[in-house]
C-alpha cells in the first residue's frame, strides 16, 4: 500500500524511495519485527488465558518426556503472530496488484490454517495426534491443486512452471515436464518443504532460526529473478514481478526475528503447527514462483536432513522389526540425546545442551543458505 506513495514524487521527491524493492524489503522486515515485539506479549497472555498449552509426547518418545516434560503447558499456536505480522507488513509494503505476492500470502495462510486446526485439536484433546497425517496431507494436496491450476492458467507462469531448472545450469534441464510431471514435482516441493519445517520444530528457536536464514537466501534470489539485468548477468530465469517476493521474504525474515525474541530458550511461546506449516508453505511457494525449487535442497539443507532422518528411521524400524538408526528422530533429537548423555557422564550442565544443538543447527543453516546464494554465480 505504501508503495503507491512514490506516485507523489512530483510533489515530494524523497518519496521515490518507495519504488525500490530493496528499501521496501528492509522496511517490511522492520515492520514485521516491530509488530511481533509489540503484539507478542499480549498474544502470549491471551494463549495462557485460553489454556492453549503444548502437550508433550509421552508414549511415542520417552526420552523427550525426560528432557522436555517441563515445557508442557507452554503456550502454543504462536504461529498466528508470525502470520499476522507477515500479512500486515506485506500488504503495507507491496503493490496490491502483484499476483505473486497474493499467491505467496494465500499459501502461507492456508498452510497455517491447516496447522491451526491441528494445534487446536491437540490442545483441546490434550494429546499429540491432532488433525492426523492423512487429513493434513489431503488439505495440503488440495492447496497444491489450486496453486497448480493458477500457475497453468496465469499467462505469466504458464510456461516457466513446467520447466525443471537445476542449479549450475543456465538452461532448463527439462523444458516441459508435462501436466502430470509438473503437478507431482509441485506437490513434492510444497508438501515436502512444508512438513520438513514442521519436523524441525522440536527445540526452542530451532525451526524459526533456520527459517530466517532460508528466507534471507530466497530474498536475494527473488530480487535477482525479478531484476532483468541481474537475471541476465547471472543467467537465471527472469520472471517479471517476482522481485516483490523479496519484500515478502523480508517480511518473513522480520517476523521470524521478532518471534525468535520470545521463542529462544527458554521459550515463552511455541509456534506450533500453525507457524511451522505456514513457514514451510511460504518458503516452498517462493521457491516455486522463482523457479528455484531444487536450490531448496541446499538452501534448506537442515530441513532436508531432518525430514530424511525421520524417513530413514521409520523405514529402517519397519524393515528390521524394531531396530533404529538414530537414538531418536528427527535428527535434532538424536544429537540432543547424545549430547545430554555425554554431558551427564562428564558432569557438565545438561540444561545448556538444547541451546548448543540449536545454535549448531543455525550455523549449518546459515552455511547452507550462503552456499545456495553463492551457487547462483556458478553456471
Amino acid at each position: 500500500m505504501l508503495y503507491y506513495l512514490h506516485l507523489l514524487t512530483e510533489w515530494f521527491s524523497p518519496l521515490r524511495v518507495f519504488r525500490y524493492i530493496t528499501f521496501r524489503a528492509l522496511a517490511g522486515a522492520g515492520t514485521a519485527f516491530i509488530i511481533c515485539l509489540i503484539v507478542g506479549p499480549w498474544m502470549i497472555r491471551m494463549l495462557r488465558r485460553l489454556k492453549m498449552g503444548q502437550p508433550i509426547r509421552r508414549s511415542e518418545a520417552p526420552p523427550l518426556v525426560i528432557f522436555h516434560g517441563k515445557k508442557e503447558g507452554t503456550p502454543t499456536m504462536g504461529g498466528v503472530l508470525i502470520i499476522l505480522s507477515v500479512v500486515i507488513s506485506t500488504l503495507l509494503w507491496t503493490p496490491w496488484s502483484n499476483g505473486f505476492v497474493w499467491i505467496a500470502l494465500l499459501t502461507m495462510c492456508f498452510m497455517g490454517g491447516i496447522g491451526f486446526r491441528d494445534d487446536f485439536l491437540k490442545v483441546t484433546k490434550k494429546n499429540t495426534k491432532g488433525l492426523g497425517a492423512r487429513s493434513k496431507l489431503f488439505w495440503q494436496l488440495a492447496w497444491v491443486v489450486v496453486v497448480f491450476a493458477v500457475l497453468l492458467i496465469w499467462p505469466t507462469t504458464r510456461e516457466q512452471c513446467r520447466q525443471l531448472m537445476v542449479p549450475f545450469l543456465k538452461d532448463p534441464l527439462i523444458q516441459d515436464l508435462g501436466l502430470i510431471g509438473t503437478f507431482l514435482f509441485l506437490a513434492l516441493v510444497m508438501v515436502g518443504s512444508t512438513n520438513a519445517v514442521n519436523l524441525t520444530d522440536g527445540l526452542d528457536g530451532l525451526a524459526i532460526g533456520c527459517s530466517n536464514s532460508v528466507a534471507l537466501a530466497y530474498l536475494v534470489m527473488a530480487y535477482i529473478a525479478g531484476h532483468a539485468g541481474l537475471a541476465k548477468y547471472l543467467q537465471v530465469p527472469y520472471i517479471p514481478g517476482t522481485g516483490e517476493l523479496a519484500v515478502f521474504c523480508g517480511c518473513l525474515l522480520g517476523a521470524g526475528l521478532g518471534f525468535l525474541w520470545y521463542n529462544c530458550h527458554p521459550a515463552r511461546v511455541f509456534m506450533g503447527d500453525t507457524g511451522s506449516l505456514a513457514l514451510g508453505g511460504a518458503i516452498s511457494i517462493v521457491a516455486v514462483l522463482i523457479n528455484q525449487e531444487l536450490a531448496l535442497i541446499l538452501v534448506g539443507g537442515v530441513f532436508v536432513a531432518e525430514a530424511l532422518s525421520v524417513l530413514l528411521q521409520v523405514s529402517y524400524f519397519k524393515l528390521t522389526g524394531g531396530r533404529r538408526i538414530f537414538k531418536c528422530s528427527p535428527l535434532h533429537h538424536h544429537f540432543e540425546v547424545l549430547e545430554k548423555e555425554r554431558a551427564e557422564k562428564e558432569g557438565r550442565d545438561v540444561e545448556v545442551v538444547e541451546t548448543m544443538i540449536t545454535i549448531r543447527f543455525w550455523i549449518l543453516s546459515i552455511i547452507c543458505a550462503l552456499l545456495g546464494v553463492a551457487m547462483l554465480k556458478l553456471r
